[in-house]
Parts: structure tokens; C-alpha cells; sequence
């Protein structure tokens, strides 16, 4: 099968079950990569760019709720699909509190993860959420994919860094961008180096919006970054 983009974090504790998913998922055409725990999986997430989640909600030193909630912490639009053994409704209702897209209780039909995992892939691709790859900031629009920043006739060309920076200022608007993660997502790496260049690129977002007095991009100190708009 022709491979397509999706990247996909599976986080699975049972080998065999986490190696014929990844196995399936593959002869699907996806790319998956496997982690037996939550502590792993996050770790693997924040240096890595995906694009879907599948989460086992028990695993061994972090579960998966937890998991969920680390990563809606820093991405609140990455699709999220629940893997349980639990039926429990209780457990069902907490996952989509977290966020979560859908939800799979154990034993489950491949075929039906595929077609659930499509589902929710083209919601995530509908026009509606494709427009959300533009950003309204106050008075100022974020093209991400063109890297512009527009105030009425004012166009700002921003560079790949600034783009991918803002869009994760965006994704977490109103929310703390954690620091480390946004280094390794953008830099591949957290060294003293790039956390200077990154608060470089900060300073010149903050230039950049400061005609709107209804934005504020703050630094929290020893966390990371917050964009605010009122």
C-alpha cells in the first residue's frame, strides 16, 4: 500500500499486541512507532512531530490517561484514540474529558481500529479544521502555512523557525508552552545554545505583535512561554 503522512505514537505495555499493531498499522501504510509505557512515549513525543495517538490507558509507570493529559498540555488539536481492557463507563467519560477522540475497549477488531482511525483523520482534514492552520491573534491573522503574519495591509514573512514557534504559541493559547518541549520539537535538542536562540526568536515574535496592546506573549519564569489575547 502507498504510504501516506500519518506518523503514529502507539503506546502499548503488551509486546505482542503492541508489535501486531505497529505491524498492521504499517501494512496500512502508516508510520508507527512503539513504546511500552507512558513515561517512554512522552519522552519520544517531545522530540518528535506526530500526528495521531494510540494510547493503552494501563500501562506501567505512566498510564495513559496521565500520558493524555501531558500531551493536551502541549498539543490541544493531536487526535487521541484510547485503547482499554476496561468497559467501565466511568473510565469512558474520563478519557473524553482528557480530550480524547474516541475509545476502544479490549478485545477489539483490527479492521475496526482502521476504520475509526480514519474517521477521525478526516475530521482532522475537513475544511473546518484545516482553517484552523490559520490563526486569528486580536487584530493580527497567522497564515502558518504560508509564514505570514498579517495586521490590515501589513504583511510580516516570518522564517521557518518563527512559523513553527508561533504556530506552538497558538496551539497553546492562553496555556504555558512548556520550554524544553518546544526545543526539542523545533531545535531536536534542549542544549543552553538553542534555548538562547529560541528566547531570540521569542523577542522578535513579541516586536512583531506589538501593535496589538490585546496580546501579550510573557515568559514563565523557568517553565516556558505564555501567548495571551484577550
Amino acid at each position: 500500500m502507498e504510504k501516506n503522512e500519518t506518523k503514529i505514537l502507539l503506546a502499548e505495555d503488551d509486546h505482542n499486541l503492541g508489535t501486531i499493531l505497529k505491524a498492521y498499522l504499517e501494512a496500512k501504510g502508516f508510520s508507527a512507532k512503539l513504546y511500552i509505557n507512558g513515561k517512554e512515549a512522552y519522552e519520544a513525543y517531545i522530540k518528535e512531530q506526530f500526528d495521531f495517538c494510540i494510547l493503552d490507558v494501563m500501562m506501567p509507570v505512566k498510564d495513559g490517561f496521565t500520558l493524555a493529559k501531558e500531551i493536551r498540555k502541549t498539543n490541544k488539536v493531536i487526535p487521541i484514540l484510547f485503547l482499554t481492557a476496561k468497559s467501565m463507563q466511568e473510565d469512558r467519560i474520563e478519557g473524553l474529558q482528557i480530550g480524547a477522540d474516541d475509545y476502544l475497549t479490549k478485545p477489539f477488531n483490527m479492521d475496526e481500529l482502521l476504520l475509526r482511525i480514519k474517521a477521525i483523520l478526516r475530521r482532522a482534514s475537513s475544511p473546518d479544521t484545516i482553517t484552523s492552520a490559520v490563526f486569528k491573534l486580536g487584530s493580527y491573522t497567522f497564515e502558518y502555512k504560508h509564514q505570514t503574519l498579517t495586521k490590515g495591509k501589513n504583511i510580516q514573512k516570518l522564517t521557518s523557525k518563527e512559523a513553527e514557534l508561533l504556530k506552538l504559541l497558538c496551539e497553546n493559547i492562553n496555556s504555558t508552552l512548556d520550554r524544553s518541549m518546544a526545543l526539542k520539537r523545533i531545535w531536536n535538542d534542549d542544549s543552553y545554545f538553542n534555548a538562547r536562540s529560541m528566547d531570540v526568536y521569542i523577542a522578535k515574535l513579541r516586536k512583531f505583535l506589538k501593535d496589538d496592546s490585546n496580546i501579550e506573549l510573557l515568559n514563565v519564569h523557568g517553565v516556558g512561554f505564555k501567548l495571551l489575547t484577550k
